[in-house]
């Protein structure tokens, strides 16, 4: 069964059923997942309500009977994080915890596939991450993650898994990486915080999107991001991506 807010737009697979349903229509969530008794649920776009529409999905799959919960977090979720949205991921774990249900929480790390999307036009990474180190992980390692918990569901009830690469990197090392994937120079400019908050001030974003996207940064600074662990291997049986693999497999663009 895929749940999807938009049925257009999903995949094509052997033997899955699909329905319509957002995060928050109870009545059509708690219908779909009648009867199934493990769930991924994937984390809702970053919006401000996020967290109430996380809870509303876990109240209605409580509802639905649904035993097992897996749920896509963030590394190092909390409520003292320093990246904004890992403070929400916390609060949607925590609200998960209460319903009752089992549950299997996938704290991803930064993605490694959105590196490339951190340059700017003039091929500089701006933002005040100092020289922290992020372990991040490539999206096909988290979905590969998730397929080895899904099989065997049971084996997992109640861990936390922190997904990572197989290494932490500064952001200069991501720079070198990228200009000799791309051939292009790139390099890094690490802000301070009150020069991020200027630069980023022209998208006319809100002011909870842009403390998010600012402290993206600070949470690389503050050394959040880069414990580097075995979860990916253990779960999958191979080796996790490293950034370098990545980019020259082609699998992102710079």
């Amino acid at each position: 069964m895929l749940l999807v807010r938009d049925p257009a737009r999903a995949p094509e697979l052997p033997g899955a059923t699909t329905a319509k349903g957002s995060f928050t229509d109870f009545d059509a969530v708690r219908e779909a997942l009648d009867g199934v008794p493990t769930v991924l649920m994937v984390s809702a776009s970053e919006s401000r309500d996020r967290v109430d529409q996380h809870r509303a999905f876990v109240d209605a799959a409580a509802a639905a009977g649904v035993g097992h919960l897996v749920y896509t977090s963030f590394a190092g979720a909390g409520p003292e994080a320093t990246f904004t949205l890992a403070r929400d991921h916390w609060a949607t774990e925590e609200h998960i915890r209460a319903s009752g249900m089992g549950f299997t929480f996938l704290r991803d790390n930064l993605y490694a596939d959105f590196m490339p999307a951190l340059v700017g036009d003039d091929d500089v990474m701006r933002g005040p991450a100092g020289d922290g180190r992020v372990a991040a992980v490539a999206q096909d390692d988290i979905a590969d993650a998730a397929a080895a918990v899904l099989t065997e569901p049971k084996a997992h009830v109640g861990c936390t898994y922190e997904l990572t690469g197989p290494e932490a990197f500064t952001l200069h090392e991501a720079a070198a990486l990228l200009s000799e994937a791309t051939g292009r120079t790139i390099s890094y400019y690490p802000e301070t915080v009150e020069e991020a908050y200027r630069s980023r001030a022209s998208y006319g974003a809100p002011d909870w999107q842009v403390d998010a996207w600012v402290s993206t940064y600070t949470a690389i600074a503050n050394g959040e991001l880069a414990e580097v662990n075995d979860a990916v291997p253990v779960l999958t049986g191979h080796p996790a991506t490293s950034l370098a693999d990545l980019l020259r497999s082609g699998a992102v663009q710079g």
